[in-house]
């Protein structure tokens, strides 16, 4: 499985995100560009994902988005795991939209 660091993720022209928290987690704090499908749906949502294009995930701290990552590519994907998720992103200093903007 490949990972990546937050700060090499959004270092990134092409960027794309699927975040694959609740809807509860991202209502709280989120990428502005990323597409959100929980992990109990990507199977079933799979279609939404591209596959044109490398796949970034994210989750809260990189459980989640390790499994998503792991599943993707068994899809024959290009996916990469976000290390750390949305807290290490927050931690890191970089823009998240929350839920009071």
């Amino acid at each position: 499985m490949k990972s990546v660091t937050p700060e090499a993720a959004h270092a990134l022209e092409d960027l794309w995100v699927l975040d694959v928290r609740e809807a509860d987690e991202v209502a709280q704090a989120r990428l502005e560009s990323a597409q959100h499908i929980p992990l109990g749906e990507l199977v079933a949502r799979l279609d939404e994902v591209p596959r044109d294009r490398t796949v970034h995930v994210l989750c809260h701290v990189g459980g989640r988005s390790a499994q998503a990552t792991v599943f993707l590519e068994a899809q024959g994907l290009d996916a990469v795991n976000i290390d750390g998720g949305i807290v290490a992103w927050y931690r890191a200093g970089l823009p998240i939209v929350t839920g009071a903007d």
